[in-house]
Formats: structure tokens, sequence, C-alpha cells
């Protein structure tokens, strides 16, 4: 990860550095497949439209929550967002799939997450570009979704 000169990084800084310790990249965004890990395999499924349009803003809550991108943390972020508010089939789906196998893991953590969410909007609800988004300063982002302070 880059040291960073300010407290407050941009968006696009603090999604490089989860990208990076993720062992993720941009160029998943537009792949045909996913590779989903199950147990000890990985099953490539289809990338669907409905899910590349998601997965960009999708990326951007877990930097700004901070919900991790291993199971738990993708149930969080599943359960984070379906309260803070889906407005596709496929993110009600592949939500509703991940906060699923989190309640068998660690249904605390995906109820918290589910709670924290009270009163809080997602970006898929936002109406804001996703480049436009990666100007702004974290900070900014936190509170756009109704997360100030956090």
């Amino acid at each position: 990860m880059a040291h960073r000169s300010t407290t407050d990084p941009t968006v696009a800084e603090a999604l490089d550095d989860f990208l990076e310790a993720n062992g993720f990249s941009t160029d998943a965004y537009d792949s045909p497949t996913v590779p989903i890990p199950f147990g000890p395999w990985t099953i490539p499924l289809p990338s669907t439209p409905g899910r590349r349009a998601l997965v960009r803003f999708h990326d951007l809550h877990h930097v700004a929550t901070g919900y991790g991108a291993d199971y738990v943390g993708e149930a969080e972020i599943g359960a984070w967002e379906l309260r803070a508010g889906c407005d596709t089939l496929a993110a009600w789906l592949y939500n509703g799939l991940a906060v699923s196998a989190g309640l068998v893991l660690n249904p605390l953590r995906v109820w918290r997450a589910f709670r924290r969410a009270r009163s809080m909007r997602t970006l898929y609800r936002v109406g804001r570009p996703y480049e436009e988004l990666l100007d702004l300063r974290l900070g900014e982002l936190r509170a756009l979704i109704g997360l100030e302070g956090a």
C-alpha cells in the first residue's frame, strides 16, 4: 500500500489500497466471468451486465464502510446494501446470497451491518457517476451515503 500524505485520501486512492490489499483489480469489473471461491475451489460464474454495473459501486461501499472482502465481510456489505437500498434484481440477488452465507458464518456481524445501514443510502441510489465519486475525499463519500463520522 502506498503511503498517503493526508488522513483523508481521495476515493480513488482508498479504492486502490482496498483492491491491492485484497488481490483485486479494476480489470475484473468488465471481465466476462467472476471467480467465486467455494471452499477449496474457485468456480467461474458469468459476470452478468447487472453485476458489472454494480461492482464498481459495491467496491466503493467496501471502502466507505470498512467491511472486508472475505466471506463474512461480503455478507456484511450485502446486509448493509440491502438495507441502505438496492435498486436492481442483480443487487438483491447477489446481496441475498452473500447474506445467506453470512447468517451461517457469523449472524451477529451480519445483523450489526444491517442495523448500521439504517438511514443510510447506497451509491446505487445517489445517482452520481462513478468517475466523479473517485475524485471525492473518502470523508465526502462517507457523508454522501450517511456515514458521517464513521
